[in-house]
């Protein structure tokens, strides 16, 4: 009757998923992130033609794939970074547990390239490195469970979290990946520092990791090599390291020039772990400092982001998110200047690859999700909830 005399009220639209989404989300990070990916695509054009002659394959196949790869790595982003972050911890459990049955089954069906570490699965046409698909859902999984246990009568979420970041680095220590195994305990300390853990506890398990370090270098022919190889004060000119300090070198301030840079011919690596000597080489620091910039301004600005949210576990995933994307570009320039032991660590947008690209755009996305601008109530209302 109502409606017969007044009209039917009219339904409240909300506001188109586009929309929504480029008024919510961090533009800077995102320009910064296709910005990387454009510079990854330029260097590929100058490091994958030598790699691709010696392979018998088209001079510009490396860059194709990588072209092909990136576009899936854009399209995993976007997609991701619409979703709520109920939806992105929801994919991200399943994500999980799916990653961790294929990291526990490597050394069964796994293979290693003739790189000496089990670290992938081959498909024939493509392979799939199960770790790099692991770190983004295991941080989610970790935040998840230390946000719980924050609540009143909460789980043992830190406890758990734990185990499972233990559990990963033994299975990764054993490919052997010591890289892929610091990251992943390093995520997992800087969300456990955020969610209140005390410093004494941080500094001891450091040291843990130093005893750790210890046993592997007298157990592991692989790992003592790679360190012996940075402790030494002499640096074999026909090693990687070698012909990547040389190239660093050459380039000084502005670089050698387009295409005329030399260590793309002696990398095997040049356009994947060693991709910013090419960049030093042939654009010079010039081109170094751009890259650092951009990944500082991504880590930065989502960090600040996250110090305004008010849920436990948007703060903790973030927090994680961001500063394991910036530690593992950290680790992969460090390793080519000596700052580092080699890790076998791929720069994030930058290197070519399959899985560190598409599971790199995940990341990202996941971390737009989470830095996206949202309501965040009166604080008196937040604690007059969780009182109650």
């Amino acid at each position: 009757m109502t409606e017969m005399v007044y009209g039917t009220a009219p339904v409240a639209t909300g506001e188109p998923v586009l929309p929504k989404w480029w008024r919510t989300v961090d533009k800077w990070s995102l320009s910064c992130i296709l910005v990387l990916f454009g510079i990854g695509l330029l260097l590929g054009l100058a490091a994958s033609p030598p790699l691709a002659e010696r392979n018998g394959l088209d001079p510009f196949h490396y860059v194709q794939r990588q072209i092909a790869f990136g576009g899936l790595a854009l399209v995993a982003m976007f997609l991701t970074s619409l979703a709520s972050p109920v939806l992105v911890r929801r994919v991200a459990v399943i994500g999980f547990l799916g990653a961790f049955v294929a990291l526990a089954f490597l050394p069964v069906f796994g293979t290693d390239f003739g790189k000496g570490a089990v670290r992938w699965y081959s498909l024939g046409f493509a392979s799939v490195q199960p770790s790099e698909f692991l770190k983004p859902a295991f941080v989610i999984v970790c935040a998840w469970l230390m946000a719980a246990s924050l609540e009143i009568g909460g789980p043992p979420g830190r406890l758990w979290s734990f185990a499972l970041a233990i559990a990963i680095v033994l299975m990764l220590a054993l490919q052997p990946d010591f890289g892929q195994a610091c990251l992943v305990l390093f995520g997992w300390g800087v969300m456990y520092f955020v969610a209140g853990a005390p410093l004494l506890l941080l500094i001891g398990m450091a040291g843990a990791v130093v005893l750790a370090g210890t046993v592997a270098y007298d157990n592991s022919e692989h790992f003592a090599r790679r360190i012996d190889g940075f402790l030494s004060p002499e640096v074999d000119p026909n090693t990687q390291l070698g012909f990547a300090t040389n190239a660093i070198q050459e380039g000084g301030f502005f670089g050698v020039g387009v295409g005329e840079g030399q260590v793309k011919w002696s990398l095997p690596d040049a356009h994947t772990d060693f991709i910013i000597a090419v960049a030093a080489e042939e654009y010079g620091l010039i081109l170094v400092l751009v890259i650092l910039g951009l990944y500082a301004a991504i880590v930065i600005r989502s960090l600040m982001r996250l110090m305004r949210e008010r849920d436990p576990f948007i703060r903790l995933a973030g927090t994680g998110l961001a500063c394991m994307f910036g530690v593992q570009a950290m680790i992969n320039m460090g390793v080519a200047v000596r700052l580092l032991p080699a890790k076998g660590m791929t720069l994030p947008f930058v290197s070519y690859g399959g899985s560190s690209l598409i599971a790199g755009g995940l990341a990202v996305g996941m971390l737009l999700a989470f830095t996206r601008t949202r309501p965040q109530g009166e604080i008196g209302d937040i604690l007059r909830g969780r009182i109650r």
